[in-house]
């Protein structure tokens, strides 16, 4: 090319070749003309291609966030699906029908794909539902794909109930229960900010004091009180707005000024709405019917009257509960039951629940023990008059209830009342104590005892929920002069609490027994009312540490609020399940 443009340039006779350059110069044009143009249809196509990429995962995301709105508008919905769908396979999902029909279940080339609304139906998706672990741990998984022009991605989202052991702490009202103390119960369940009236004498508000050392996300429904706190996580209240809540925060327990309160995060307090909780734990006891195949697969233990639970390091417990006759029933008032051979064998013969030493058996796994009170109603498979035999037992305020409590020596416990008195013969109270192996929730119609340290044998593998419709007490026997009966000090519980209607406390605090040393809890505590721990020196000082499993799992079948919503604890992103035609890929 080079010889010819010389030649054109000195005039030699050579037409032809002047041909020759002309045409390849217009080639050589044509081919950069050609390729300009296929990079401008490839950058346009490539462009194309890019904005149907991310409009599929934004369509996706779309999927996710339109089932979250399904479950807050009915906590029953998790029990949808389609059946057919493969990542459904474990699960027990039907299809809604009729006007409640999904089109987001739809599978396969000829199923159905939901509309991303606002993108005039270039932007669809469509779910799959996974709720195998929705009755052992309140989760769910889901596996949602965006569909955009030619592109479809997949994402998998982990959703849980947003409940209350999301908290390290969390109280409904910052007073000490009146009921206990015989106060006004209507006047004083009302929040601070709502109207609840500040007395010395009268709804007694309690205070965190200095020294308390929260180590994660406390909240309360009720305002605050702190001195000297230090507050490691995140402090939230139903107060609103939350920013004049500090002033709350830095009040005592008689409403005296104090200073001190240390928030490590910064925008802390801040508002967040009541998280309700249910009236009592009774929807529990469903959990241990064996008449519900569909919602309850997998019955857990019941135990009838006061039941002493001793966990072993080996996967196991002892169970003592002379007065259980069947533990598993039929029917919402009872009127048969069974003795599944997993729950131990009813009676009072050595070897049995009710002999002297109980019976140990295999922890319930991924289950649910329940203690009801004795049942008075004659048809109920449990109902009993008389004491089992051989029960050492007896009436009265500071009667025995056949298991030992009260212990030798022990004066009348604070707290009790003639509705709910300590340790009654016939109570659903459950004495709770030892190493866990295993994951399980300990419900009781009554009172729960902490008896002695109640540990994970693996703190990454084990799981314990204590679960008290009425109290939960750190056991603290002391004598009529006041002394401390028990002779350790400290007390650990790894587990998550929650007392329903009334509080968690360490029993007898304010009546003598001087220091006990250390409460740990690893976990979270959630309670109606503020229960005492330590007062004028005597109990327990405060060590609490979140349990950071509680972000994404919960104990088996444990109590949610009245109203929730779903959050996703994890998104990942994992190769498209649909192709565009609809069919799996």
């Amino acid at each position: 090319m080079i010889q010819l443009v010389r030649r054109a340039r000195s005039g030699e006779d050579d037409s032809g070749m002047a041909m020759i350059l002309v045409i390849g110069v217009s080639a050589v044009l044509a081919i950069f003309m050609v390729a300009a143009v296929s990079f401008a249809i490839g950058t346009q196509r490539s462009s194309r291609a890019t904005q149907d990429w991310n409009a599929a995962m934004a369509a996706a995301y779309a999927g996710v966030e339109e089932y979250q709105s399904r479950l807050a508008n009915d906590t029953t919905y998790f029990q949808y699906g389609n059946p057919a769908a493969t990542f459904s396979a474990a699960s027990s999902v039907s299809q809604p029908t009729g006007a409640s029909a999904n089109a987001a279940f739809g599978i396969g080339a000829s199923g159905t794909w939901a509309t991303v609304p606002g993108s005039d139906g270039e932007a669809k998706f469509r779910y799959e539902v996974d709720n195998s672990k929705y009755n052992a741990d309140g989760t769910l998984r889901l596996r949602s794909t965006g569909l955009a022009g030619g592109e479809t991605r997949t994402i998998v989202a982990d959703l849980k109930q947003q409940g209350f052991i999301d908290f390290l702490y969390f109280t409904d009202y910052e007073i000490q229960d009146p009921e206990l103390l015989g106060q006004d119960v209507a006047a004083c369940s009302r929040y601070a900010w709502a109207g609840r009236t500040y007395s010395a004498t009268a709804c007694s508000e309690i205070s965190f004091v200095p020294g308390d050392d929260l180590n994660g996300p406390v909240h309360s429904n009720d305002i605050i009180r702190a001195c000297s706190t230090r507050f490691r996580g995140t402090v939230t209240t139903a107060y609103n707005p939350a920013p004049p809540a500090l002033k709350y925060l830095k009040r005592d327990s008689t409403n005296a000024t104090c200073s001190g309160q240390v928030f490590d995060l910064p925008g802390y307090p801040a508002y967040s709405p009541v998280l309700p909780m249910p009236a009592t734990n009774a929807q529990l006891k469903k959990e241990v019917r064996s008449d519900l195949p569909l919602d309850v697969p997998r019955p857990g233990c019941l135990y009838t009257g006061p039941t002493e639970i001793v966990f072993n390091s080996s996967g196991t417990m002892t169970v003592r509960s002379p007065w259980t006759k069947k533990t598993n029933i039929v029917g919402d008032v009872p009127t048969t039951g069974s003795s599944p051979a997993a729950c131990g064998t009813p009676g009072t013969s050595s070897g049995q629940l009710g002999g002297p030493s109980g019976q140990t058996i295999a922890v319930p796994s991924n289950n649910l023990v329940y203690v009801q009170n004795v049942p008075n109603i004659p048809s109920d498979p449990n109902y009993s008059v008389a004491p089992p035999s051989g029960l050492t037992w007896s009436t009265g305020a500071n009667g025995r209830n056949g298991l030992g409590y009260p212990t030798t020596n022990e004066a009348t416990p604070h707290g009790a009342t003639p509705a709910r008195p300590a340790y009654g013969h016939k109570n659903g109270d459950v004495f709770v104590k030892g190493t866990l192996q295993g994951k399980v929730t300990v419900a009781a119609e009554n009172y729960v005892y902490v008896t002695g340290d109640v540990k994970y044998a693996d703190a990454q593998r084990d799981l314990l929920g204590l679960v008290g419709n009425n109290a939960v007490m750190v056991w603290n026997p002391l004598n009529s002069s006041g002394a401390k009966l028990l002779s350790d000090s400290g007390r650990r519980i790894d587990a998550a609490i929650l007392s329903v209607a009334h509080t968690f406390q360490v029993q007898n605090v304010s009546l003598g027994g001087g220091a006990r040393g250390v409460l740990v809890i690893n976990g979270a505590i959630a309670q109606k009312y503020r229960g005492i721990v330590i007062s004028g020196g005597r109990g327990y000082t405060k060590d609490y540490n979140y349990d950071e499993r509680f972000r994404y799992t919960a104990p088996p079948k444990f109590l949610s609020p009245v109203t929730t919503t779903y959050g996703v604890n994890v998104w990942v992103e994992v190769s498209p399940v649909f192709a565009p035609s609809g069919t799996y890929q």
